[in-house]
């Protein structure tokens, strides 16, 4: 993996936001039941565990819903999450999926797991010192959790490939972040239904971008 990071960092490329979102709208629509119905699964799941006791969820002593740490909500989510380019990939390589490559994450569960942790330190304390920092992290390890799930990387050598691939040309990606941000945004305003197709159409359009950019493996590795 070392001489292909090398390689995959040095090579130039373009950012063409508009054709990620139009490819990954056909891989969207390619299994659109699919990917709502998943969203659907991960809203209530994240419910469920939220009204578990306080710090496993975020129920408080008093039996009401606090703020708090969602420590079981908060090690899933990741590895849940992962799921969407699992079959995103899947779709793009032309292969067969089902719903139950949804959960595929969990057979990458520790380096997804510390790819989103360390990732998320390392950005807060960004945010924390010179907020500049935390931006550019936030923005830099778009690619990291994919990385994970098509090269069969551990978390660092995923984060810092995707730091130095897309530092190259990080304020398109910041572009890129912002537009998949307001799409996101968009579902929340249309009475809040709308993020069971922003969201996993917001991972498609990130799984075009790594496909063209970085290229697919032909199959998953130990997927």
């Amino acid at each position: 993996m070392s001489n292909f990071s090398a390689d995959l960092s040095n090579q130039d490329y373009e950012v063409k936001i508009g054709d990620y979102f139009g490819r990954g709208w056909a891989i969207f629509k390619e299994y659109a039941w699919g990917f709502i119905l998943f969203t659907l699964v991960f809203v209530l799941i994240n419910a469920v565990l939220a009204q578990l006791p306080h710090p496993l969820g975020m129920r408080t002593s008093d039996g009401a819903l606090g703020g708090g740490i969602n420590l079981i909500a908060n090690i899933l989510t990741p590895v849940l999450g992962a799921g969407y380019y699992c079959v995103a990939f899947q779709i793009a390589r032309n292969r067969p999926k089902s719903f139950s490559d949804f959960f595929n994450g969990f057979k990458k569960f520790l380096p997804l797991f510390l790819t989103s942790l360390v990732s998320g330190l390392l950005i807060g304390l960004g945010l924390l010192l010179l907020i500049v920092p935390g931006i550019y992290l936030a923005v830099s390890y778009m690619f990291a959790q994919l990385f994970v799930i098509d090269k069969n990387m551990d978390f660092w050598p995923a984060m810092e490939t995707s730091r130095k691939l897309i530092t190259k040309k990080w304020f398109a990606f910041l572009g890129l972040g912002i537009l998949l941000l307001l799409l996101v945004l968009a579902g929340v305003l249309v009475f809040g239904i709308g993020v069971l197709v922003t969201v996993p159409l917001a991972a498609c359009v990130l799984a075009a971008a790594y496909e063209d950019i970085v290229g697919l493996n032909s199959v998953a590795e130990g997927l």
